[in-house]
């Protein structure tokens, strides 16, 4: 696997507002670096653990975004320089994100994310559940956190059209919440879907954010 060579032509063949997420999950450091090395940034990690150890071993001006569903009694390892959680399905995951972020004081950029896909096996909101949270009380004391957009998963499926469907609902959820809660709102703007098998699909439809991991460091190291 050439790493250099795979996230430059992944990045030259993406629309100007589309963000790709180089997920680094069970990669070394140097494999990171080499990404680094031709000027990529942005990363995302899905163990606490492993991204706080490359948090502290790595340069400082990368971008960590947690891409996993972070434990509730493990935000605090990372509140103090995670740039984006992407799994956010509850209020309460969201006030314990935003009492870290008082700690430290900062604010959290969260993502809220969505069940799209048919498979069960996915953490996700529905767009009544997300309503609830946001029309609430205590999501409006929230001071630490902002919501920067949604995010979802399509089924891991051959069938594009399938695909295409979930993604174009992930779509229509953002369109509908920030008409109703965002309107003035320009942190919440963020629609992250696609991964390595389908995020060509994601950029159709309107997905902001790609998190793409073998296609750049090749299959997973377990």
């Amino acid at each position: 696997m050439n790493i250099a060579v795979n996230i430059n032509s992944i990045k030259n063949n993406l629309p100007e507002n589309v963000r790709l997420v180089a997920v680094s999950k069970t990669k070394p450091n140097e494999d990171i670096l080499e990404a680094y090395n031709v000027g990529h940034k942005i990363f995302g990690e899905n163990k606490v653990q492993d991204l706080v150890r490359k948090y502290e071993q790595l340069p400082k001006d990368i971008e960590w975004h947690f891409i996993g569903h972070p434990q509730t009694n493990k935000v605090k390892y990372i509140a103090p320089f995670v740039h984006l959680i992407h799994g956010v399905d509850s209020l309460k995951l969201l006030k314990v994100i935003d009492a870290e972020g008082k700690k430290n004081n900062r604010q959290i950029g969260c993502l809220l994310q969505f069940h799209i896909a048919e498979e069960d096996t996915k953490f996700g909101l529905s767009l009544s559940e997300s309503k609830e949270i946001l029309e609430s009380k205590e999501f409006k004391n929230l001071g630490n956190v902002f919501i920067a957009g949604v995010m979802g998963m399509a089924t891991y499926t051959e069938n594009t059209h399938q695909i295409r469907n979930e993604f174009k609902s992930l779509k229509t959820i953002f369109n509908a919440l920030k008409n109703e809660y965002f309107s003035a709102i320009k942190n919440f703007s963020e629609i992250s879907m696609g991964m390595s098998d389908d995020y060509q699909i994601a950029i159709e439809e309107g997905s902001t954010m790609i998190r793409v991991g073998s296609k750049i460091f090749g299959e997973r190291n377990y």
